[in-house]
Formats: structure tokens, sequence, C-alpha cells
């Protein structure tokens, strides 16, 4: 289960006691902003896409689009999101779940600009029915990000 993957990575910190478990979903940003009990846009949701034939994730602010120009302007390259098939194989969670924490080798993690206005977001681990609690600067630590985007519109 994914959500154990989450757990063990989590364990190298003692931070697994930190993981969030409900007992209703959250596999989407309203459903984890319910579930959480707070705004939707503070839910780090995980998007899954293809860059160059390699898996690619982007974690972006519950409020926020891909803005298709700027993800081609960032990443010379039309936005081509995995399908759900895909996004278990390649990432090692499913859609519902998908976080930067405990994921497939070779997968590379990118923070949207979007997060910065937060002190904690909300990311899930591993399934869809948790979350984790985390400052930014956790975030940044966590998701072995590559480097922070500006990918996003509407928030």
């Amino acid at each position: 289960m994914a959500i154990e993957k989450c757990r063990e990575y989590f364990k190298e910190f003692n931070m697994e006691d930190r993981i969030l478990q409900f007992d209703v979903s959250s596999a989407t940003v309203e459903l984890a902003a319910v579930a959480v009990g707070c705004e939707p846009e503070r839910i780090a949701k995980t998007m899954s896409f293809k860059l160059d034939e390699e898996p690619i994730l982007i974690v972006l602010a519950g409020d926020a689009r891909i803005d298709n120009s700027k993800y081609k302007g960032q990443f010379h390259t039309k936005a081509k999101m995995l399908n759900q098939e895909e996004v278990a194989e390649f990432i090692g969670h499913a859609v519902g779940g998908v976080c930067p924490f405990g994921i497939n080798e070779g997968v590379t993690v990118y923070l949207d600009e979007s997060l910065k206005r937060f002190t904690t977001v909300f990311p899930a681990c591993g399934s869809s029915n948790s979350a984790i609690e985390l400052t930014i600067p956790e975030l940044e630590r966590y998701s072995n990000f590559l480097e922070w985007v500006d990918v996003c519109k509407n928030w």
C-alpha cells in the first residue's frame, strides 16, 4: 500500500506519526480540505506529467491550475499528463494519493510558486484518505524537489 511507502519514508525522519489518516476520502482538493479542516488552496496537490518520456511531479496549491503557456515556457514542451495507469506505474502512488514522498526512483519533483504564500500546506501521503501538514521549508526538504517553478494560473 502506498501510504505504507510514505510511512516508511517519513520514518527516516521520525515524522511518521505526523501522517493524518481520515475515515473519509481526501482524494480531491475539496474533499481533502473538508477532511483536514482547512481552505482548499492550502491543499498541496501533486500532478503527474511526462517530460521527455520521463515522469515528473509538480506540487501546486489547491486553487492553482496549470497554465499551458507557462508550462511550455518552463519545460519547452506541451504539458502531457500521465494517465491513471501510468501514474501508478511510474510514480508509485495511485491517483487520489499522489505525493512527492516515497515515490519511485527517477521521478523529478518541482514545487510551484503558488505554494509560497502559505506557512503550512497539506500534501497527500500515498492514499486517498491521508495527508501531512508541512511547512514550506519541510516540503522543500522532504519532497527532494529539483527547483521552484512558476507554471500555474488563477491563484
